[in-house]
């Protein structure tokens, strides 16, 4: 879709069965339709908002494919479907994808945005300096790690009685969110980047993302 053709279609509305923040976004930016997506499609999308091109993009891109293709099911079922008609974004919820609450919980069952979970999510981080000067709050890499860690061992202290090896999938499902969020729209390079709580919050509150991966996603 053009960019032209995308300004002039009314973006679809965000299915609070749609999980992901970044694809909420992605949604109501226009970028993808909120049901049924071709995996192409999909992939070539998150793939320009990465920004990266040559063999990083390609392997960007090829890691993209793989998880689109299972976010609605590992059956074979599932899978053939995903494959030639493409990922259901609006039933992702309850998915393999989806963490059942080990995660932030920033964003709860009902696609309901929880402040005080973003100000936890703040606490972990730090004053970071802006790459266009001045500072503001936001986690490095170390700091998410940290983040993450905390996450899943909250859920794992409330669900004590029921403590499975699922829960040790959710902690892995974990490396697919904060890290890659960081990955795509942190700020800096190498020890330095970080992501943003204030784009954080931007991203789950108003479903919108930093200009600079607003200029990618229309390149």
């Amino acid at each position: 879709m053009t960019e032209t053709a995308r300004s002039e279609t009314p973006a679809p509305q965000v299915s609070p069965n749609n999980p992901c923040p970044f694809l909420r976004a992605l949604v109501a930016g226009n970028y993808v339709g909120g049901h049924i997506v071709p995996l192409p499609e999909l992939t070539e999308t998150i793939g320009r908002a990465t920004g990266k091109t040559g063999w990083s993009g390609f392997v960007a891109r090829a890691k993209i494919f793989v998880v689109a293709q299972g976010a609605n099911g590992f059956g074979p079922v599932s899978q053939l479907r995903s494959l030639f008609r493409g990922a259901i974004l609006d039933e992702l919820r309850n998915g393999p994808l989806d963490k059942h609450g080990a995660g932030s919980r920033i964003l709860d069952q009902h696609a309901a945005v929880h402040e005080s979970e973003i100000e936890r999510l703040a606490s972990y981080g730090s004053d970071h300096a802006r790459p266009d000067g001045g500072v503001e709050r936001g986690l490095s890499a170390s700091q998410i790690k940290t983040f993450m860690a905390e996450n899943f061992q909250r859920d794992a202290s409330e669900h004590s009685s029921s403590w499975t090896i699922l829960h040790y999938y959710y902690r892995v499902l974990m490396l697919g969110e904060w890290p890659v969020l960081l990955d795509i729209m942190g700020k800096g390079e190498g020890k330095d980047r970080y992501l943003s709580v204030d784009e954080v919050r931007t991203l789950f509150v108003e479903r919108r993302f930093p200009d600079r991966i607003i200029a990618l996603l229309n390149s």
